[in-house]
């Protein structure tokens, strides 16, 4: 557990939370606190559904001490010292325990609640829940937030390896909404990225669909004007690593025109490398090199992909 302020006078002007964090993190300003301060509305909403979740995540992960992605040999204690034991399992349940339990005892320190006697996930999510509005509005609210997104994404990598890292986009271009967009972009070559809001996840839209959406952050007034950024690099900053060859293809040439790589349109259509190259080859994409890097013309892959279920080739 980080260490956390006393409560005392608010400390600062924009939301601490992780989903605001992110967005300075993108060159966003971040939603302002409400009065008396503490977590903006969509990071208290972020906060609560990821709590409400933990013990279901706790669960999970049990099921998966077994074995499974991270297996390991126990090599101490038990009876069946030779059985495989997912280490990885073990340490993301340990982390959400540890989070609910500090939080937990935090409120019962300055509340002077009483907390659950069980070191149990659903009783200490539960108490800390009936203490979120408090919690919120706490001078360590931002610790909070992030310690808990923290533990969810911990637990979700171990329960699906595919899931490597989460990318800020920019504000939600939906009518009237202060959310913040995520791309979520898998580990591996045979999964899409998926693009989320985290105030509302009906808000929702296929890695395939991110070119469409990218020009939407560019117009949309709600989108702050630094959200073109992310928005102008779409696909390059979704590719494989990351790295030059996203920003030389993912990137709009001179006339608008954005180039693709294999790797980007892979990762955004869920498909093989090896199929991008079999369309490229059969539909007669137009292509041009940079730095002895090959890209796409975004037009041509749409064409071709966009009528085709992302899990197909």
């Amino acid at each position: 557990m980080r260490s956390r302020s006393p409560q005392a006078a608010w400390p600062q002007a924009v939301c601490p939370g992780v989903g605001c964090a992110r967005q300075r993190a993108a060159g966003e300003a971040g939603r302002p606190v409400p009065a008396g301060g503490g977590l903006c509305a969509v990071c208290r909403v972020r906060l609560v559904r990821e709590l409400d979740g933990l013990p279901g995540l706790y669960e999970e992960l049990g099921r998966r001490l077994g074995g499974g992605q991270g297996v390991r040999e126990r090599v101490s204690g038990g009876a069946l010292p030779h059985m495989p034991f997912n280490t990885a399992a073990a340490e993301a349940r340990s982390a959400v325990l540890g989070v609910l339990g500090s939080w937990a005892a935090l409120v019962a320190d300055e509340r002077g609640e009483r907390a659950p006697a069980v070191r149990a996930a659903g009783a200490l999510a539960r108490f800390v829940l009936r203490h979120a509005d408090w919690l919120a509005a706490h001078p360590a609210c931002g610790a909070l937030s992030q310690e808990v997104a923290d533990a969810v994404r911990r637990g979700r990598q171990v329960i699906d390896p595919g899931t490597a890292r989460n990318v800020a986009v920019g504000g939600c271009v939906e009518s009237g909404c202060a959310g913040s967009l995520v791309a979520v972009v898998g580990a591996g070559g045979g999964r899409p990225a998926v693009i989320t809001c985290d105030a509302d996840p009906a808000h929702r839209w296929a890695g395939h669909q991110w070119l469409q959406l990218s020009r939407r952050l560019t117009t949309t007034p709600t989108a702050p004007a630094a959200s073109a950024a992310p928005a102008a690099s779409a696909a390059g900053g979704l590719g494989a690593g990351g790295g030059q060859a996203g920003r030389d293809t993912g990137s709009r040439a001179a006339g608008g025109v954005r180039w693709l790589s294999a790797a980007d349109i892979a990762r955004l259509w869920g498909i093989a490398p090896g199929s991008v190259y079999r369309h490229a080859s059969q539909q007669e994409w137009r292509r041009r090199s940079v730095a002895g890097r090959t890209g796409y013309h975004e037009a041509d892959v749409t064409r071709t992909l966009n009528g085709r279920s992302p899990a197909r080739g």
